[in-house]
């Protein structure tokens, strides 16, 4: 009887091993057939890209893309926002302080604003960094030149010319 029983918890044992082989092989080939359709997909996908990437070097393909980009630049200079712009800088703009000029343009999609700013003391062009550096729409303020005024403007002691990044969330 104990053989017997032997026997049949040995079967058992075979059963479940052939079961779990039979279920593991199953899901290899499974794993081998997705993982073939993915590699012929990619090297469709790489096939494709290789061919756009011979249209797109073709010489009237990338004077195209020279044309709109220069497009885009153009619909970056006009969509600028001078009202919004002008009334950020008028908040931080202290007493003494002048905008004498302004240069908006699109690096990065950002609009990089160059300033050139009258300042009649030295005080009133402290306060006006440091509100540029305090703005919370005005950042990356890089100071290009700080010099005696090049015009004779009534009351300007000097002049700084700048650079910020404005972007108004």
């Amino acid at each position: 009887m104990f053989s017997a029983l032997l026997g049949v918890v040995a079967a058992a044992g075979c059963l479940a091993l052939a079961w779990h082989v039979y279920v593991l092989w199953m899901a290899e080939t499974a794993f081998r057939t997705e993982s073939a359709s993915v590699s012929k997909e990619m090297e469709e996908l790489t096939a494709e890209r290789d061919k756009l990437d011979r249209f797109f070097s073709e010489p009237e393909n990338a004077k195209l893309d020279e044309r709109a980009s220069f497009i885009n630049a153009i619909i970056d200079a006009k969509s600028f926002n001078w009202t919004n712009m002008f009334m950020d800088l008028e908040k931080i703009l202290p007493i003494g302080v002048h905008v004498i000029s302004i240069e908006p343009k699109q690096v990065n999609g950002q609009a990089s604003v160059k300033l050139t700013i009258g300042a009649a003391s030295d005080e009133a062009k402290g306060k006006f960094l440091h509100a540029l550096e305090q703005s919370n729409v005005f950042s990356h303020l890089q100071l290009i030149n700080v010099r005696p005024p090049s015009r004779q403007t009534a009351g300007d002691q000097v002049e700084l010319e700048l650079t910020v990044i404005y972007s108004r969330a």
